[in-house]
């Protein structure tokens, strides 16, 4: 196997400290031809469904994707903007705003760069203009508050296969989770608490996380219980008791049983239970997207209408708001303690300088 080199690389380039920030991913485009390939590599991955993986194929290849790119597309097209995919460009956004304040400490000797785990940029692209640029030490921060074996996980996966080709590797720190990390809490208590004092409050407010088999769950996935605890830390800083907030989860597919109680059903059966108005929040999601857009902004809304709901409020993600990059910002230089080049740059600066000078043995001029 031939394993990927530096080919550009100079005794005389510095090292940097790099800072990958990720995201799930997103199409290239709300079309048809565009959604068969990237729903193809996110259904793909094991680490989201965890099937057979032959009687999967034959799922997936014979029946998902012959159906769902279309009605894919339709959804996405309700939510593409003149800067694209919403993922992708609050994503971007955020890693500039990381960037901006991690200079403000480490000065030249930090890159941030962002990637999305299936579609592009591809991990391994951003990886390696990371690596050109010089960067020998790395941190990976996967957008995902909550910890789960589909997200987290998976974004590792994905590095470690980009790793296996390569001849030289970062030094490399990953960040699991932060759910309950106390900067993360106060910037989304921060965000619902400027909607409350624009909107008023409501009846109920809704904490919607994405959804994940339940056989995850009882197989060891901490992410149901990271979710909950985030619902309880941010109830508590905002004051609420156990009957003026629930947790609910979205976005399944399939016939199998999921996390519960579900976002859908419990809109549809709220308005019987004399709860008129509601606001939902989505904790898991660090910027807005599909998911959060159209099946809270507006199918869940429809849910909560029909059944005789008389208000109802999408309170938005937290994206590149200061809070939320200041916290981010925070999380990442917690993450990097210790951690400097100057020293090795230095010393990489002397021995480029006793090469050019041929001071050097031939045995140490490779080292």
């Amino acid at each position: 196997m031939k394993y990927r080199g530096s080919p550009a690389f100079s005794h005389r380039q510095a090292d940097k400290i790099g800072v990958l920030v990720t995201n799930l991913g997103t199409p290239e485009a709300p079309t048809k031809k565009a959604l068969k390939p990237y729903l193809k590599e996110f259904l793909s991955d094991p680490r989201v469904v965890e099937v057979p993986r032959l009687l999967w194929s034959l799922i997936l290849n014979g029946v998902i994707l012959r159906i769902r790119p279309k009605r894919s597309a339709e959804a996405y097209k309700t939510v593409w903007t003149d800067r694209g995919s919403p993922l992708l460009f609050h994503t971007e956004d955020q890693a500039k705003g990381i960037e901006a304040k991690l200079k403000e400490t480490w000065g030249e000797d930090i890159v941030v760069d962002f990637a999305m785990r299936y579609g592009s940029p591809a991990i391994s692209e951003t990886v390696e203009r990371m690596m050109q640029k010089g960067v020998r030490k790395l941190l990976v921060l996967p957008l995902y508050p909550q910890y789960s074996a589909s997200t987290t996980a998976s974004t590792f996966d994905a590095l470690a296969k980009d790793f296996t080709q390569r001849r030289w590797l970062p030094e490399l720190r990953f960040v699991t989770h932060y759910h309950d990390y106390p900067p993360f809490i106060e910037a989304a208590a921060k965000r619902i608490e400027r909607h409350w004092n624009e909107h008023g409050r409501a009846d109920k407010l809704l904490f919607s996380y994405h959804g994940i088999p339940l056989r995850y769950l009882k197989n060891g996935d901490p992410y149901h219980c990271e979710c909950y605890k985030t619902s309880r830390l941010l109830a508590e800083r905002l004051g609420l008791n156990q009957d003026e907030y629930l947790t609910t989860f979205q976005s399944r597919f399939g016939r199998e049983e999921w996390l519960q109680p579900y976002t859908d059903m419990t809109m549809k059966a709220l308005p019987k239970k004399g709860i008129k108005s509601v606001q939902v929040f989505c904790p898991g999601f660090s910027a807005d997207c599909l998911e959060t857009i159209e099946e809270i902004g507006e199918e869940n809304r429809e849910y909560f209408m029909e059944n005789g709901g008389e208000r109802y409020e999408y309170i938005s993600a937290l994206n590149a708001e200061p809070d939320h990059i200041d916290a981010l910002t925070e999380l990442a230089n917690t993450h990097l303690q210790g951690w400097s080049v100057e020293e090795v740059n230095e010393q990489r600066q002397e021995l480029a300088n006793k090469v050019e000078k041929q001071t050097l043995p031939y045995s140490e001029k490779g080292q």
